[in-house]
């Protein structure tokens, strides 16, 4: 095995080395379900179930984490603002627990039409509140947190390596505090672990700690699952570039404190899509659905195309204009399939396998191996590897009709009787069926129009 993997933790491509090659534990940061996944959102599980296929084709059994945030996470992915159940909640009418299992059916509806494969477990953050408080409770006797009137922060000053991970610049944060600033966090970086419910508050998901009703911070749930589903260190833990500041850095902190080893030793993140030059976001108004794109002919199979045709860690903008090429070009690898299906062609290519797994291998390069597959003559059996790695769904085509297979006969016929008039005739009726013609030497063949 040759596999690199770019680490966050270490800003370089490293070669991956897991700790047990029968068990890669992952973890993956997963949706926020108070809306419906958009398609920003949903390019980070296509690029880490890439991850997962490509661990697999080099031996390795992985064994990942899904969590579902169904409480904590609030407005801003710091301490401020409304939670973001209790606010879907109210644009919807609905009570919190019902948004939540609302969208997080719709996002395993979206995941399942991407052909992902599913995770060893999926966690809600609400079944794990008793382990939440039990996390604080450690961190406390060590000596890593204080309470406020509003909640249970960790206190960043205590842990000497807070500011490693991001890189971050702690004078200057101090510097650029906001005006209003939570006068009694005793520094800018400090999070809440736990959030006490304040008078007037309307906080439907609340849990008694310490004497007071309250709910966890956003941050805490992450090291949590993964603690108690995984254990440390993790050898991936996967997320988009925003989480590198604030989020993971704060799971880095609060979980080496409470439990003294190392959470990850590898760190994965990808890059932004973009519209129109501006980051896809609910609160910026520019975000497409799974379902948007299929009103507009889209299938969700043709956006995974377009995803992988891309590096993970690239900044991409999206466009329908793009989406459409790829589009095509997933019709033209389903193309190569039905002339391979017709011609009766086998036998897998190794070399181009090797090329293949080398391109995947160098820090999941999609990109590369899309190039390869699309300047490779290949065999039946390689366009099957090829979808047991990218899951595609290229052989999910309708073939014609035995009457159909008869009207390509006879239109053979026809070309070789020098009959044009009906041999257009032939082929314009298996084009109004959903089928072009392929002519030559050898004969013609039937290809998805």
């Amino acid at each position: 095995m040759n596999l690199k993997l770019y680490n966050t933790l270490n800003r370089k491509l490293e070669e991956f080395r897991p700790q047990n090659p029968e068990n890669v534990k992952i973890y993956t940061c997963g949706p926020t379900v108070y809306a419906r996944a958009h398609i920003g959102n949903l390019c980070s599980y296509v690029y880490w179930d890439l991850l997962v296929a490509v661990l697999k084709l080099n031996g390795l059994r992985p064994n990942r984490i899904l969590n579902f945030t169904d409480v904590g996470h609030l407005t801003s992915d710091g301490d401020t603002g409304e939670d973001k159940l209790e606010k879907g909640a109210k644009r919807e009418n609905k009570s919190v627990w019902e948004v939540a299992e609302h969208y997080e059916e719709l996002f395993m509806g979206d995941y399942n039409s991407l052909l992902l494969d599913m995770p060893a477990k999926i966690c809600k953050a609400t079944d794990y509140i008793e382990a939440d408080k039990q996390m604080i409770d450690v961190l406390t006797g060590k000596g890593y947190t204080y309470e406020t009137d509003d909640g249970i922060y960790f206190d960043t000053s205590k842990f000497e390596k807070y500011a490693d991970f991001a890189r971050l610049d702690l004078d200057h944060l101090r510097a650029g505090a906001r005006v209003g600033f939570n006068d009694e966090k005793r520094n800018v970086s400090d999070f809440a672990l736990w959030k006490f419910i304040q008078p007037g508050e309307d906080h439907a998901m609340r849990w008694e700690y310490r004497g007071r009703e309250g709910y966890p911070g956003w941050h805490i749930e992450c090291s949590v699952i993964s603690h108690e589903e995984l254990g440390e260190p993790l050898d991936i833990h996967c997320g988009g570039i925003d989480h590198i500041p604030v989020h993971h850095t704060n799971e880095i902190a609060q979980t080496e404190a409470a439990y003294g080893v190392k959470m990850c030793n590898y760190w994965l993140h990808c890059n932004f899509i973009t519209i129109d030059g501006q980051k896809v976001s609910k609160s910026l108004g520019n975000t497409y659905s799974l379902n948007d794109l299929l009103e507009r002919g889209f299938l969700p199979l043709d956006f995974k195309m377009w995803v992988l045709q891309g590096h993970y860690q690239g900044e991409r903008n999206f466009s329908f204009e793009d989406l459409a090429a790829a589009k095509a070009r997933r019709r033209n690898w389903q193309n190569k399939i039905a002339l391979c299906l017709q011609r009766e062609e086998g036998a897998l290519n190794m070399e181009f396998c090797e090329g293949l797994l080398a391109r995947l291998n160098d820090n999941l390069n999609s990109a590369e191996a899309f190039a390869l597959i699309d300047n490779s003559e290949l065999s039946l059996d390689d366009w099957r590897m090829i979808e047991k790695v990218f899951k595609l769904g290229l052989f999910d085509f309708r073939q014609p009709t035995d009457g159909q297979l008869e009207k390509i006969q006879l239109r053979n016929e026809a070309r070789r009787n020098k009959d044009f008039v009906m041999a257009d005739r032939l082929r314009d009726e298996l084009l109004g069926d959903g089928f072009s013609l392929l002519d030559t030497g050898d004969g013609s063949f039937w290809q998805l129009s």
